[in-house]
């Protein structure tokens, strides 16, 4: 199932412009430093478009912009067991953007792995495997969780809009 767009921007300001304009809903900003991005998320319907951009100049998302400049960067899909779909397409002969592939944190608390481009016909692939929604009763009563247009509750750290 479809979970967003990212799209490599040099500044969050200025790439927000036309999400704005569309009338997307800005659903916050977090730092995602194992990928070395700040990430600004806008409401898409059932999916999300996720903004990225670089914390410095050495890390992917830098490097892409000094390659190809600001767009596209990856197309991610939703799936429920990001071990077994890794295992799956491993066995399939997918080529994945580290190896060993493993899946590393990603925004909302969720787990992600990224596909090659070259197996994905020149598009980076993202699997994302959403965090577990938390338990009943487990929430104070006083204090709902954070949740994103989406539902999904909002990672540590991520500043609503």
């Amino acid at each position: 199932m479809f979970d967003h767009v990212g799209i490599a921007a040099a500044d969050l300001e200025a790439g927000s412009a036309p999400y704005r304009a569309l009338g997307l809903a800005h659903e916050g900003d977090a730092t995602i430093e194992g990928q070395r991005v700040r990430a600004r998320v806008f409401g898409a319907g059932a999916g999300r478009v996720e903004l990225i951009a670089p914390l410095d100049d050495d890390g992917p998302v830098a490097r892409f912009l000094a390659r190809r400049g600001p767009g596209l960067h990856h197309v991610a899909f939703r799936v429920h067991d990001i071990d077994a779909e890794i295992e799956r397409l491993r066995a399939d002969g997918a080529r994945f953007a580290s190896e060993p592939p493993a899946a590393r944190p990603g925004l909302h608390g969720s787990r992600v792995v990224f596909l090659h481009p070259a197996w994905g016909e020149g598009t980076l692939l993202e699997l994302v495997e959403p965090a577990a929604p938390p338990a009943a009763g487990s929430e104070a009563p006083d204090a709902p969780a954070e949740r994103g247009a989406d539902g999904r509750p909002r990672p540590d750290g991520v500043e609503p809009a």
